[in-house]
């Protein structure tokens, strides 16, 4: 069982950035390759980026390479989400996920969610 608990959203200008840190509980969240999502008003949930467990290896959405940076420690049981030149098309509610599965750009794939953070950004 890994619970998740997302934070570091907020509102920003277009052109900000934004940090977003998910906090995983339990022992074995090394195990997990873990995503995040997003979900914008009136759209589908959607697949951001995912990191591996071990942190080697990295999977982007095609748009959001270049401005969304994933890392995971280990140690602290938390994966972020660095995103830079935000748009405000990037406006919506994150989501971080766990699977066990790579690589895992489908929604289906993924085991355990946090309740979100909602990301603002303004023109």
């Amino acid at each position: 069982q890994v619970q998740l608990v997302e934070s570091g959203g907020g509102l920003v200008q277009a052109g900000g950035s934004l940090r977003l840190s998910c906090a995983a509980s339990g022992r074995t969240f090394s195990l997990y390759t873990m995503g995040w999502f997003r979900q914008a008003p009136g759209k589908e949930r959607e697949f951001v980026v995912a990191i591996s467990w071990n942190g080697v290896s990295i999977y982007y959405a095609d748009s959001e390479k270049g401005r969304f940076t994933i890392s995971r420690d280990n140690a602290k049981n938390t994966v972020y989400l660095q995103m830079n030149s935000l748009k405000p098309e990037d406006t919506a509610v994150y989501y971080c996920a766990a699977t066990l599965s790579w690589p895992s750009p489908t929604l289906s794939s993924y085991n355990y969610w946090g309740q979100g953070t909602q990301v603002t950004v303004s023109s």
